[in-house]
């Protein structure tokens, strides 16, 4: 092997060596984080519904709570008055537009309206509705989409039960996490 190459393999194997010493240790930024202080922010809502909090609603207690704190963003008829998919209603889906996919129609799992309107909205003001008005909200715009009844309460056990229209329309990447 002529004596350049030989230079080349030795300096990128030296310079190799000496970044990975130099990140070994890491920037020594922070300090390490207590599982008792992430337990406040971890608050995910998985589809077999583990990661429900207690509490429960109606759909008639989450039309007064809609009426109060969302029907300034969404509506009385749950249009968005941002250019968002509409809550309620949606039918089949023809193209790939966003304003196609609605609640009814596209999304999987009930256990993620929820995941999603108790860790965003309102939007003004995430995270700070009680877990009975997320369940109530809930309820609510699941009724308004007919997809469980009137007066059926949602909580951690009924909540995971609804079963979503296109629930088997999506390919599972991680089954055995559900």
């Amino acid at each position: 092997m002529p004596i350049h190459r030989i230079f080349v393999y030795s300096t990128s194997l030296v310079f190799a060596l000496s970044i990975s010493v130099a990140f070994a240790d890491g920037p020594n930024l922070g300090t390490p984080i207590d599982p008792a202080d992430v337990a406040p922010w971890d608050i995910s809502v998985m589809p077999d519904g583990s990661g429900l909090p207690a509490g429960s609603g109606t759909p008639a207690q989450g039309e007064r709570i809609y009426a109060e704190k969302c029907v300034a963003c969404h509506d009385q008829d749950g249009k968005s008055k941002f250019g968002f998919s509409p809550l309620f209603g949606g039918g089949n889906i023809t193209d790939i537009s966003a304003g196609m996919k609605t609640i009814a129609n596209f999304w999987p799992y009930s256990t993620t309206l929820f995941d999603f309107i108790r860790r965003g909205m309102p939007w003004q003001q995430p995270r700070s509705l009680t877990d009975d008005e997320v369940y109530a909200l809930t309820a609510f715009i699941l009724a308004k989409n007919k997809l469980v009844g009137e007066t059926d309460t949602m909580n951690s056990e009924t909540l995971p039960k609804v079963r979503m229209p296109n629930r088997g329309g999506f390919i599972i990447r991680f089954p055995d996490r559900i």
